[in-house]
């Protein structure tokens, strides 16, 4: 029976990872979710508990040390144990950097915590669990993790940041039977965008990327936990995100513009 527990389990990708782990699995399933807002979160525990999962919903903001160890700890108790960690929360930004004024910086730092420091505050706190286990770590990071967006200069700091360690810990965790998958999403249909930070540290209200294309959230989710189960290093959606992380090593300029296309306004206008 799997025991995992996933972090931004309220909205977006989250839900429907859960949905999709409940709907399989059904009555051999022990989830753990957790988001800041409880009413969501406890709607979709709901959902998933439909399908027969044993559910434990913990309202938790990763941004804070404390409430990450403490989910570790309540989800380890109640299931006996941890077999995969989903660290999923993350928020989105989208301001150029010449924009943000000094007195409006600290949202950076903000958001490295949430996206940044809270999954490694959640890994490091499972790690026992899941070295007993010999279980899974997935990390969902970005394209924008990959290549550097214009505009989106904390968020991809913030995932570059993700990348690298979840790609150190790999190796470090190989010799104990623990799997790291990091999942590299493009631009997905979820409201991420529109909850994301602004210049000012505000909720943007829109999204300043093209959305035309967005890949539906059923088909991210579906990905991701493909690649969970198939203990895939690494899992790059888009064939634009294939292709550009291999044109970026030998033409980066390239991969500049393709990363200037994809905005909704050009550089320079307001």
């Amino acid at each position: 029976m799997p025991r995992i527990l996933i972090t931004g389990a309220s909205d977006g990708i989250g839900v429907e990872m859960a949905l999709q782990l409940a709907r399989h699995h059904q009555q051999s399933l022990q989830l753990t979710l957790a988001a800041r807002n409880l009413d969501k979160l406890q709607s979709v525990a709901d959902q998933c508990q439909a399908h027969g999962a044993q559910l434990l919903a913990v309202p938790t903001d990763v941004s804070d040390e404390a409430a990450c160890r403490a989910l570790v700890a309540q989800s380890a108790q109640q299931f006996s144990g941890l077999d995969v960690l989903v660290n999923n929360a993350g928020v989105s930004a989208h301001a150029l950097f010449e924009e943000v004024s000094a007195e409006h910086l600290a949202w950076y730092e903000q958001l490295m915590r949430t996206n940044f420091w809270g999954s490694v505050w959640c890994t490091h706190a499972a790690l026992p669990h899941l070295k007993a286990s010999h279980g899974s770590i997935v990390a969902v990071s970005s394209l924008a993790g990959l290549v550097g967006v214009p505009g989106r200069t904390a968020y991809s700091a913030s995932k570059f940041a993700q990348a690298g360690f979840f790609e150190a810990l790999r190796a470090e965790l190989k010799p104990a039977g623990v799997s790291v998958t990091t999942a590299y999403p493009g631009v997905v249909d979820t409201r991420i965008r529109y909850h994301g930070y602004n210049a000012q540290g505000q909720a943007a209200g829109v999204s300043g990327l093209k959305e035309e294309h967005a890949m539906p959230v059923a088909e991210c989710a579906r990905l991701i936990l493909q690649g969970m189960e198939r203990r895939q290093r690494e899992v790059v959606m888009t064939r634009q995100g294939k292709l550009g992380r291999w044109v970026k090593l030998i033409a980066p300029s390239v991969v500049e513009r393709m990363a200037l296309a994809a905005l909704q306004r050009p550089l320079g206008s307001h």
